[in-house]
């Protein structure tokens, strides 16, 4: 199957300040000597932030409206937030996310077509999610757009057809997720950092989307979407009047309730920095995620002080992560960390994707800056540049009605001070260098910090050890945050080359294999939501490939046994250099026969779970130097899985592909479905429509 691989990095490739000006002042006897052109000026004292008002009232039924009042432009928007404690899911995780999505597609009144068509036809917005929705039209179109909002909130159908597609969307997305590796450090990092018996460590999967049943929807909502925890949110070209009876016309009838309430234990944290580490089996980097929870609600005395400690380590290209990692090191494109202040558990995160062979090395480079912020003050120049900063994002903020009302709900929500934004920027200006010293020790744990790492556990697991001080050990993660054992050490019972010859026995046999002289194979999938059609073609060491859609080439591939040519969008590359090298590996048939000729390195390194299967793990690299590391089924000794380390366009791509419905062609064991995921944004899913083994041949597939 290694032309396959080749051609779908290819196609995947292929189709996919102005400053105010200071009014001068009389100089007096107190002005400094020198030049005081020289000097930039003193800031002077942060005043009081006039915020834009707004107006609030709540309906007999309990929903607390909030109204900000702006005629600049004839339009109106209405956000609906369910104010609901976090709940777990359990065995159906993902039940949040699909019962809300759910709401938009029908009503007792309109189907999601007519829904769709409505809103389309007024050019307003519409969407719900697991803690409400959001609305918005033009001023004249209130009424249409008001009754459809409030009927998706208020009157649900719950349609089994659009459940149905909600569930395959989800698993779709799923499957994506698991193999990138920011996803897989997301969700190890929260379960870790959590727990599984805390709502922010629950992980979604197949199985859970799986358990979720359309009354699990129907249930949800019926217990969430209560308007006594409910808030709405009107900012536009309307009056305080008129949004209340609005909103009395439209969510007056709504039935009163609240939702339920529930506490969680605070998460357990490690009494010693720990390493945990999730194997993606040929990635040629590392992501890097140092994290722990802390303890710190909105609206706290710490939390401003502790955003502009975070601006200084690593809030963007100003960071001393980024600048040490990148602008001094090179090791990454970039490095952050982020302060989360939450109601139930804030969190901590220093994050980078880096090379496998400076994984070690950026995580000493990530410690030394955590520990010189907890020991050292930062200087008085990287104070003000971080609250300069800040407090210029926060008063561009101010320039939408948008972040009235959201200031509104927080400060409802959240139970803050009525001017704790009003008096916003009197507090950052009042951040010293102390302060920075002091949430810094309070708030940078290192040495109490989870280090999860997703990477190539054959090139970087062991260099790590040094930095587990919790038992020495470095704990090995599946992807869903399971302990697995680390087999890669462990003595296994077969060689490279037996191992290779089962598998070509399985398949069939050496004299059969050998006996094969030509290959014609289909394949179909859809790309992106386009049918392609694949055809490949291998006969005496030459080989073409042709991809289609509706009859019509979109990409060629040909070696003539010489040379090798590339034909897409209309015009022809000759392949050269390494290019042509591995065209001439795709040309081979059956190529693991060759594994054991001059060019090719093979390793066994261990045995690992794939699927729930016991796989035989093999390291192959071939004469052009591409790498890849092969999974073989212990039972059957079929190959299941590969992942390929491979270059297009000067870029580095990992692909894995996975290798099923195993069928017999003319005495030839052949995989008639084989997945790819990585450089693309969905797995696709290729399966064979027609195969030919020895079948005639015409000779002018192959002329350049």
């Amino acid at each position: 199957m290694n032309y396959i691989k080749s051609l779908l990095i290819l196609v995947i490739a292929g189709m996919a300040a102005c400053a105010p000006k200071v009014a001068k002042e009389t100089t007096t006897a107190t002005t400094p000597s020198g030049d005081f052109r020289s000097m930039a000026p003193t800031a002077g004292p942060a005043r009081p932030v006039k915020i834009g008002t707004s107006h609030q009232f709540t309906l007999a039924n309990g929903l607390k409206v909030i109204v900000v009042e702006n005629h600049k432009l004839p339009q109106i928007s209405y956000q609906l937030t369910i104010d609901r404690d976090e709940m777990m899911e359990k065995e159906k995780s993902g039940l949040a996310g699909i019962s809300g999505s759910l709401l938009a597609t029908g009503t007792t009144k309109n189907s999601k077509a007519e829904i769709d068509e409505a809103v389309d036809y007024i050019g307003a917005n519409l969407s719900t999610g697991p803690t409400g929705g959001f609305a918005s039209s033009l001023t004249k179109h209130t009424d249409k757009v008001l009754s459809l909002f409030s009927d998706v909130i208020l009157k649900p159908a719950f349609p089994e057809s659009e459940f149905e597609k909600i569930k395959t969307q989800t698993l779709s997305g799923l499957q994506t997720e698991k193999d990138d590796p920011n996803a897989i450090s997301g969700n190890v990092s929260n379960a870790l950092t959590y727990g599984t018996t805390h709502p922010y460590g629950e992980i979604t999967n197949e199985s859970t989307v799986s358990n979720i049943s359309l009354e699990d929807c129907k249930n949800y909502y019926n217990t969430y979407f209560k308007p006594g925890s409910a808030y709405l949110v009107i900012v536009g070209d309307i009056t305080p009047e008129a949004a209340k009876a609005k909103a009395e016309k439209y969510f007056g009838s709504w039935p009163a309730g609240k939702t339920p309430e529930y506490e969680y234990a605070f998460p357990k944290g490690v009494d010693n920095t720990s390493v945990a580490f999730i194997d993606k089996s040929g990635a040629v980097q590392s992501v890097i995620n140092i994290t722990y929870a802390l303890d710190l609600k909105p609206g706290a005395p710490d939390v401003i002080p502790a955003r502009v400690m975070n601006t200084i380590l690593g809030s963007g290209f100003s960071g001393r992560l980024f600048k040490n990692l990148r602008e001094d090191k090179a090791y990454t494109y970039g490095a952050y960390s982020s302060l989360d202040d939450d109601e139930l558990v804030g969190n901590f995160s220093a994050n980078a994707s880096v090379r496998n062979e400076v994984t070690d090395s950026a995580i000493t480079q990530f410690f030394l800056e955590l520990d010189k912020l907890r020991n050292e003050p930062v200087s008085q120049e990287e104070l003000d540049l971080a609250k300069s900063f800040i407090a210029g994002g926060f008063a561009r903020s101010l320039e939408s009605p948008q972040t009235v009302a959201g200031f509104a709900l927080n400060i409802d929500m959240y139970d803050l001070p009525a001017d704790y934004y009003e008096t916003y920027l009197q507090k950052l200006a009042a951040v010293t260098v102390a302060d920075v010293s002091r949430v810094a020790k309070k708030y940078i744990t290192p040495s109490k910090a989870r280090i999860v790492v997703v990477g190539n556990k054959d090139e970087v697991m062991n260099k790590l050890t040094a930095f587990d001080k919790e038992d020495g050990k470095i704990q090995l993660y599946d992807i869903y945050a399971n302990p697995r054992k680390d087999e890669s050490g462990a003595a296994v019972d077969i060689s490279a080359s037996d191992l290779v010859e089962k598998y070509l026995t399985a398949l069939g046999g050496r004299q059969k294999l050998d006996a094969v002289k030509s290959l014609d194979q289909t394949y179909t999938m859809d790309m992106m939501g386009t049918s392609i059609t694949s055809r490949v073609v291998q006969n005496a060491g030459k080989f073409t490939m042709v991809m289609s859609t509706q009859g019509m080439t979109i990409m060629k591939q040909v070696y003539d046994g010489e040379k090798g040519l590339m034909e897409q969008g209309g015009q022809q590359f000759p392949v050269e250099g390494s290019d042509l090298e591995s065209m001439k590996e795709q040309s081979v048939l059956f190529v693991e026969r060759n594994y054991n000729m001059e060019g090719y390195t093979t390793e066994v390194k261990g045995m690992e779970d794939v699927n729930g299967k016991a796989c035989y793990k093999l390291v192959v690299t071939k004469p052009s130097g591409t790498k890849s590391t092969e999974f073989y089924d212990q039972t059957t000794n079929l190959k299941i899985k590969e992942v390929q380390t491979a270059i297009a366009q000067g870029q580095t791509s990992v692909t894995t592909f996975e290798y099923g419905d195993y069928k017999v062609v003319d005495g030839i064991n052949i995989p008639h479905t084989i997945t790819v995921s990585g450089p693309m944004p969905t797995p696709i899913v290729m399966k064979a429509s027609t195969i030919k083994v020895n079948g005639d041949i015409d000779p002018s597939l192959f002329k350049i």
